[in-house]
C-alpha cells in the first residue's frame, strides 16, 4: 500500500509562494489503479514526483508498503558521463536485478542500438526518456507511477508501453496522471481530481471525469 498523509507542497520564488497541493491524503492498495485528473499546472506531475520521492513535500509524508517505481520516463538520475550500458549496470546493482536480463530487455524495448554504448550526456532528451522508460518497466515493481507527459516515442513505442503496463491480468498497482479522461476511465478503478491545490477522491471514475470537465 502507498499512504499519502496531509501532503502539502509549496514552491517559493522571488514572486512569493505558489501552493501546489494542500493537505492531500489518500491510499493506493496493492493492485489498485488510481487516476489523477487536473488542468495544466494543477499539480498532477508534482504529485507523481512526491509519491515517487523524487521531490520532498513541504509538509506531510508519503510511505510505501510495496515496491514503487520512479516516475516512468524520469531521466534525472542518470550519470551523464557514463554510457547507457554502465547506467543500466548501476541500476541493476541497486535493485538487485540480473544485469544480463535487464540489458536484454532494455536493448530490445528502447531500440537505441549502438547509442547504448555512448555517454548518456550525448543523448537527445527523447533518447534519455526512452532509456529511462525501458529501465523502469524492466524491473518488476508492485506499483508503477505514470505521468503521460513523459510517454515518449512514436505510436509503436506508445502501444508497446501501454500493452506492457496496462495488461488487465498484471496485478500491478498504477498511479496514472493524464489529460485523457477516456483513458483514465478505461484503465483506472478510482480517480483524484486536483483543482486549486485541493484533491477530491472518487470511487466512481465517471463521476470524477464529470467533475474534471466542469472545471
Amino acid at each position: 500500500m502507498i499512504r499519502v498523509e496531509n501532503l502539502h507542497k509549496v514552491y517559493r520564488s522571488h514572486g512569493g509562494e505558489h501552493v501546489v497541493l494542500r493537505d492531500t491524503s489518500f491510499t493506493v492498495p496493492r493492485g489498485f489503479r488510481l487516476g489523477i485528473l487536473g488542468r495544466n499546472g494543477a499539480g498532477k506531475s508534482t504529485l507523481i514526483r512526491l509519491i515517487g520521492k523524487v521531490e520532498q513535500p513541504t509538509r506531510g509524508r508519503v510511505s510505501h508498503e510495496m515496491s514503487v517505481s520512479w516516475p516512468l520516463g524520469f531521466s534525472g538520475s542518470f550519470q551523464g558521463s557514463l554510457t547507457g550500458i554502465d547506467n543500466m549496470r548501476f541500476i541493476a546493482r541497486i535493485y538487485r536485478t540480473d544485469f544480463e536480463q535487464l540489458r536484454a530487455f532494455v536493448e530490445e524495448f528502447a531500440e537505441l542500438g549502438s547509442f547504448l554504448y555512448q555517454p548518456v550526456k550525448t543523448y537527445s532528451s527523447g533518447m534519455r526518456a526512452r532509456l529511462a522508460f525501458a529501465l523502469s518497466i524492466a524491473i518488476d515493481f508492485d506499483c508503477y507511477l505514470i505521468d503521460e507527459v513523459m510517454m515518449v516515442g512514436d505510436e509503436r513505442f506508445h502501444q508497446r508501453s501501454r500493452g506492457h503496463l496496462f495488461a488487465p491480468d498484471s496485478g500491478r498497482a498504477l498511479v496514472v496522471a493524464s489529460h485523457d479522461a477516456s483513458f483514465i476511465e478505461q484503465v483506472c478503478d478510482g480517480a483524484l481530481v486536483i483543482s486549486r491545490g485541493r484533491t477530491r477522491y472518487f470511487d466512481d471514475v465517471a463521476e470524477a471525469i464529470k467533475t474534471y470537465k466542469a472545471l
